[in-house]
């Protein structure tokens, strides 16, 4: 990893072994826990824009070619990695076949306020919630894909969604993309099986590059057969603690990557406009080079 790019030396701390130890049993010991690096907080929103405008106050104020090149490296992290830690700060997965990925915002999804219409937020939020039940079916747990699949039915243990909140940040209006992403609120436990569990929901805008809406879903298991609440199978208790596992990881991956790229911009600015001596350079990118 580049100079430019380490993480912030709090977060720092037994890192690597952290995030790449798969094996760790789904339920770890309390020495294990106590074990565990300090999770860096959630960064100021909106830290995209906010990291973009700070580096162009950086590039007109007067670069060298190295720092142009420094600039260019989270710039780049930016346009590329932003999915991934804008969702994976907050314990979203977005690897794999995980939710809803690019989905096109239609014309006709625009009302006559002339933004995407409330109601099409809970479709979305239902498509990728299907997804994220499909892929325990097909590519995680195929040992019980018949199980995972008949959640989706009313044919024996099925869900029922018992409430679902949105919340709205800004109006998204045609032409757009979107990727929706869940996440389980808390992780479950396995004596007594609960018989619920919470989904939380991001809908991405890739244009805005920021979270458009949550959503707050409250998800009963139903035995159709017996018309009645039912207790979480021990198979799917299991998966959902592992994930769990994986949410946490993938959160302290995220929260360490950004504060890393937000710590580069501040070398920066103190390298450049933000020196005691720093006279800004109006020659232009040219002279400089």
């Amino acid at each position: 990893m580049p100079a430019l790019l380490l993480p912030p030396a709090a977060a720092r701390t037994r890192i690597a072994g952290t995030i790449c130890r798969r094996g760790a049993a789904p339920t770890p010991s309390a020495a294990a826990a106590a074990d565990k690096p300090k999770l860096p907080p959630l960064p100021p929103s909106p830290w995209i824009a906010d990291l973009r405008a700070r580096i162009g106050k950086c590039v007109t104020f007067g670069c060298s070619p190295a720092q142009i090149s420094q600039a260019a490296v989270v710039l780049r992290a930016l346009a590329t990695e932003w999915r991934e830690l804008l969702a994976g700060s907050e314990g979203f997965l977005t690897g794999g076949r995980r939710g809803l990925d690019r989905r096109e915002i239609a014309w006709g999804e625009m009302d006559s306020f002339g933004h995407v219409n409330n109601v099409n937020y809970y479709r979305f939020a239902e498509s990728a919630r299907v997804n994220w039940i499909t892929n325990f079916a097909v590519h995680v747990d195929p040992k019980h894909r018949q199980q995972w699949g008949e959640l989706m039915t009313p044919q024996s243990t099925g869900l029922i969604m018992r409430s679902l909140k949105a919340d709205f940040k800004f109006p998204m209006t045609y032409p757009d993309k979107i990727s929706v992403y869940h996440k389980l609120r808390r992780r479950p436990q396995g004596d007594p099986a609960p018989s619920f569990f919470n989904l939380d929901c991001i809908v991405l805008s890739h244009q805005h590059r920021r979270i458009s809406a949550r959503l707050e879903e409250d998800i009963v298991l139903y035995d159709y057969k017996a018309a009645g609440k039912t207790s979480m199978p021990g198979y799917m208790v299991d998966l959902f603690q592992q994930t769990w596992e994986m949410q946490e990881r993938v959160t302290l991956g995220a929260r360490t990557r950004i504060w890393g790229l937000i710590e580069a911009v501040e070398r920066l600015e103190k390298e450049t406009w933000d020196r005691s001596d720093a006279v800004e350079d109006v020659r232009g990118a040219k002279s400089r080079a």
